[in-house]
């Protein structure tokens, strides 16, 4: 695992750090513009440890109980040669794992976007695993009968319409109907440096975005869970018996560089943080570097403007996109795989592509588009020709609303 602080003043630091403690404070990072190095900033670090790694923690909770664990590829232990799989690491702990929940992408984080995924078994383990992006998103009854305590580990990367929260909310929300507890393992979230994007609205909720949020939200797994739970968003304004274990050592303004890229088409922290502008092209007829080695950090089409870019490539089928669009054909538009780190959602590209594009009526898929943006607004204001310093300032009153309520669950 590598850290990557940036260089305050020590001072500065412990005082950031003291006021992000604070769950009625603004979490908000900006980019600082003036580098400072000096004795006393060089001073190494804590370690971030991921509440998996706490078993003294969560372990008392699960001893003597039929335990099912909601995870995937990412859910792991750190140690001194690597890490382990949570699953395997409890079963050697003797802890009662009777089944396995996996999420989209699978257990072992194998299959396609929007891929479905069957129920089968663990072949390491011998343990069942039920999908929850197969026949059914949210758990059954019969599938949580005689279970004591649900665990629930994934890796999120904090974009509303990465579906992994919407799992997680599913899960709470069987788990309140059946009465059985929740224990939610925090994990750092890589874009929990700022809020932006476009807010979901209710007529177009779905397993894009359950919930009224910004596409960019601020929160870790664990932080957002509890906040599903105290706003009463769970269906039928039920509460689930709810125990996250946080972090330690974590706080936004740390680079955390995520060990295991989180799905298949996520392989590293550009395409993390490039993921919540470029995943809006998942909505139109442009490749967004799927059938690459560089998914969600370039974009291009074939009737793209061939006058207006010197970038060119060719998706084809491989891990994480057996059918990429505009498979075999090249591809016209723009590299960003040097991008810094953002600290905002850009339309800037978005913009690029459906202005260079030479058939603008089939620029969008209007519906998944929509679910993707949260909003048919967003659509018309691109055709319409809106600048995105116009777009975005229409965002701003949605924005300051969910900020007031998001600062009561910020932990770190």
């Amino acid at each position: 695992m590598i850290l990557f602080f940036s260089s305050l003043k020590s001072t500065v630091l412990l005082l950031f750090l003291t006021f992000s403690s604070c769950g009625n404070m603004t979490r908000e990072i900006k980019k600082p513009t003036v580098k400072v190095l000096d004795s006393t900033s060089l001073a190494t670090p804590k370690p971030v440890v991921v509440a998996a790694n706490r078993t003294a923690a969560y372990l008392p909770l699960l001893k003597g109980k039929k335990v099912a664990i909601v995870a995937n590829q990412t859910s792991v232990i750190f140690n001194k040669n690597g890490h382990t799989h949570l699953v395997d690491s409890l079963l050697s702990l003797q802890m009662d794992i009777t089944k396995v929940f996996a999420p989209e992408h699978g257990f072992r984080g194998m299959a396609d976007a929007g891929e479905k995924v069957k129920d089968g078994m663990d072949t390491q383990t011998g343990l069942p695993i039920i999908s929850l992006y197969g026949k059914n998103r949210k758990p059954t009854n019969e599938q949580l009968a005689g279970l004591e305590v649900v665990l629930f580990d994934i890796q999120d990367v904090g974009v509303r319409f990465y579906t992994y929260i919407a799992t997680l909310q599913l899960v709470m929300e069987a788990c309140a109907e059946n009465n059985i507890p929740v224990v939610v393992l925090d994990r750092p979230n890589p874009n929990a440096h700022y809020v932006d994007g476009p807010t979901m609205e209710a007529q177009h909720t779905g397993f894009l975005g359950m919930t009224q949020i910004p596409l960019v939200y601020g929160m870790t797994i664990g932080e957002y869970a509890r906040m599903i739970n105290e706003e009463g968003w769970l269906e039928n304004d039920k509460k689930a018996s709810l125990m996250v274990i946080p972090l330690e050592n974590w706080s936004p303004e740390i680079d955390y560089i995520l060990p295991i890229r989180p799905s298949p088409n996520l392989p590293n922290n550009t395409a993390i943080t490039l993921y919540p502008s470029l995943g809006l092209f998942e909505g139109t007829n442009i490749n967004a570097g799927r059938g690459t080695e560089f998914q969600f950090q370039r974009y291009g089409a074939s009737f793209m403007d061939t006058t207006q870019y010197d970038f060119n490539y060719v998706p084809k089928p491989n891990f994480g996109s057996k059918y990429p669009k505009e498979e075999g054909k090249t591809c016209y538009g723009k590299d960003l795989s040097e991008s810094p780190k953002m600290y905002k959602v850009s339309l800037e590209w978005i913009i690029d592509a459906y202005q260079n594009t030479a058939d603008k009526t089939k620029f969008f898929n209007t519906s998944g588009f929509t679910k993707h943006a949260g909003t048919e607004l967003l659509q018309k204001q691109i055709e319409d020709g809106h600048t995105e310093a116009e777009i975005k300032k229409s965002w701003q009153p949605d924005l300051d609303k969910f900020k007031k309520i998001r600062a009561k669950y910020l932990r770190y």
